[in-house]
């Protein structure tokens, strides 16, 4: 996602695909890392009528002198119940960079009242499993029957206001219902970590400590707007916040005002702005109204593998010319050119992806979370679940054997441009080189099979 609703499901990050997957059934998580920052600005169309985008209120620098005065109470209570004696100082610097971005006195004075260094959010922070969930063990939970069956319930409760949605955004509410259950699990669990407090801790003594400090300025750009106050504003830990995780600054540039309150409000019971604000979003990324996501298909037995590549776009009759059809065995439907996805190899299911597919991406980037969301979707509509067969028998590899794995493609002359452990485009071709240079199925998968032959 060129831009952010950011967080792992939860935590705002993502994965090449074939890095680490974790999965419960009331929560997914999807843990690697940090997604992409550069976002467009917001196209003001977004605001036609009847809704309202609202931009935050034009912020005026405030003397320094005033910003340290007006929050050095909070302060002095932050420092006295600190559990780093560094943070105290670190906010009241930071203060004076909020202030040359427009941050008031008075808003900075509430923002930290009682705010103290949170050494849980910096534990999550740097407990990145060493272990990974295959892609099938996540699609069994993203689209599990009780999540679908939670979904449908969703789109009952909320048929109005999603039908208004889809009329004015032209996104399907399928969809939009889809990405708030992987999210939120449908509004459950939206995270009730003080936001201010996390996005603090983060920037002061996180991996990532600008990439927060510019969460936390977007933060504190919400609460001097009006749209909710601080103790109101929570989320995740990492700082994703409301019913679809949107982090502060996708807020600020994508978040709308649906029923017209005035306030851009994802946070509440009701979550008619937060599903409005992802079919913005996902409008504004380039939602082609009508066309899926993808579309599962068998393969011939003699295709070519190497065409399973997400660089070759060809419209579904050239694909059909290849034997590649729908499951049924027809055609697959013309919506626009397509690519074929292999998201677990030759020996995993197959999928014709268009265009749609990269949108869902700009939400994240792991193939598997947007399968996730397409396919539940698709069953949300009264789809099938995937027919095509999945490696079962194999395990994901650890983040070790992945450093591993790109070690030993390195050094047998097929470079992954790196070593660290994630399994991007760069080692998906490398790996693919390797096993069309020794004679095997040139799928680009990395498997555990493909490790001990390298080894």
């Amino acid at each position: 996602m060129r831009s952010w609703i950011r967080t792992a499901l939860w935590l705002g990050a993502v994965l090449p695909a074939g890095a680490a997957l974790a999965a419960t059934e009331n929560k997914i998580e999807l843990q690697g890392t940090p997604r992409p920052l550069e976002r467009p600005a917001v196209d003001s169309s977004d605001a036609a009528a009847p809704i309202q985008l609202a931009s935050a209120t034009t912020l005026r620098p405030v003397a320094r002198t005033n910003v340290a005065t007006a929050a050095e109470k909070a302060l002095a209570t932050a420092g006295e119940t600190s559990g780093s004696a560094g943070f105290p100082a670190w906010i009241k610097e930071f203060q004076v960079r909020a202030q040359a971005q427009g941050i008031s006195a008075s808003t900075l004075r509430r923002a930290f009242e009682g705010v103290t260094y949170d050494p849980s959010v910096i534990k999550r922070d740097r407990n990145q499993s060493e272990f990974s969930k295959t892609i099938w063990e996540y699609l069994d939970s993203a689209a599990s029957d009780s999540r679908v069956s939670n979904g449908s319930k969703a789109l009952r409760d909320h048929q109005a206001k999603l039908q208004q949605i889809e009329k004015h955004y032209g996104v399907d509410k399928e969809i939009v219902v889809a990405v708030w259950g992987l999210e939120s699990s449908y509004g459950t669990f939206r995270g009730d970590m003080d936001i201010i407090r996390s996005l603090a801790t983060l920037a002061y003594d996180g991996r990532r400590g600008a990439f927060f400090e510019q969460q936390l300025i977007a933060a504190l750009k919400i609460l001097q707007a009006g749209d909710v106050d601080p103790r109101s504003m929570t989320g995740s830990w990492a700082g994703a916040m409301g019913h679809t995780q949107f982090m502060p600054t996708s807020y600020l540039d994508y978040a709308v005002d649906f029923t017209g309150d005035g306030k851009r409000d994802i946070w509440s019971d009701t979550p008619t702005d937060a599903l409005a604000s992802t079919a913005a979003y996902l409008k504004k990324f380039g939602w082609v109204t009508g066309q899926p996501w993808g579309v599962e298909v068998v393969l011939p037995r003699d295709f070519d593998f190497t065409l399973a590549n997400r660089k070759i776009k060809k419209s579904p009759a050239d694909w059909v010319k290849l034997g590649v059809r729908a499951m049924n065995g027809q055609p697959v439907e013309n919506h626009g050119d397509a690519s074929i996805l292999l998201p677990a190899g030759g020996k995993g299911a197959a999928f014709m992806i268009f265009k749609n597919f990269s949108v869902i991406e700009r939400y994240n980037t792991a193939d598997a979370y947007v399968i996730g969301v397409g396919h539940l979707s698709d069953r949300l509509k009264g789809g099938e679940k995937i027919k095509g067969s999945w490696p079962r028998g194999d395990r994901a590899l650890t983040f070790s054997e992945r450093k591993e794995l790109q070690q030993r493609l390195t050094r047998a002359g097929f470079s992954t441009d790196g070593v660290d452990g994630r399994i991007g485009p760069n080692t998906v071709a490398a790996v693919r080189a390797y096993q069309s240079a020794k004679g095997l199925m040139p799928d680009g998968y990395a498997s555990l099979t493909l490790l001990e032959k390298l080894r």
